[in-house]
């Protein structure tokens, strides 16, 4: 198995801006830790950025304060940096080929919004052929009320994630997921 550490969406928007993250609580530092990991061991770390096309947007305006990478992500060292404007982290860009030419079979999924730009992305990947990891506390999401009702942060987060252990991703904490890649990594003998 060759991995991809996906860290969607991490931006200033879901902690200062308007879409602040509140489940599961130590998201962010679950994922950096796995950022590092990651890093140690070799495995590349593509970061996807949200820009919404409309210029006069309210959320994820590109250049704004929000738009930007969470500090913490932003001063880790990652291989690639993906720009997207819609949830999926394969629409128009060039994430399926730079990880096809490398020949990853697998990407990890960790960042912003669980329901969102996570599931949408792990969609994406298992259509694509790719197995797909999903971090359970390395997601993260927020309550959400429209015109469909209201869903608090954990139902949200937690329907997320049964529904793509069901037939899209292996769903596993940051810790197990950190364990299995170290035992990868011995086996393969790598370091």
């Amino acid at each position: 198995m060759k991995r991809a550490l996906l860290v969607i969406d991490v931006q200033n928007e879901y902690f200062t801006g308007k879409l602040p993250v509140t489940y599961p609580s130590k998201s962010l530092d679950n994922i950096l830790q796995v950022m590092n990991i990651a890093q140690r061991r070799g495995i590349p770390i593509i970061v996807v950025r949200h820009t919404q096309p409309q210029a006069d947007s309210p959320i994820f305006r590109k250049g704004s304060k929000e738009w930007e990478l969470h500090p913490e992500v932003a001063k880790r060292p990652y291989d690639l940096l993906i720009e997207k404007n819609l949830p999926g982290s394969f629409t128009g860009t060039e994430l399926e080929s730079w990880l096809k030419n490398r020949g990853i079979d697998t990407v990890v999924i960790c960042g912003y919004m669980t329901q969102m730009c996570c599931d949408t992305t792990a969609r994406q990947a298992s259509h694509l052929g790719f197995s797909v990891e999903f971090l359970s506390d390395a997601t993260g999401t927020l309550a959400f009320k429209n015109h469909a009702g209201v869903a608090t942060d954990e139902e949200l987060h937690r329907a997320t994630l049964v529904a793509q252990d069901t037939f899209i991703s292996k769903v596993i904490s940051s810790s197990q997921w950190i364990e299995n890649s170290q035992l990868s990594t011995l086996t393969s003998g790598t370091v």
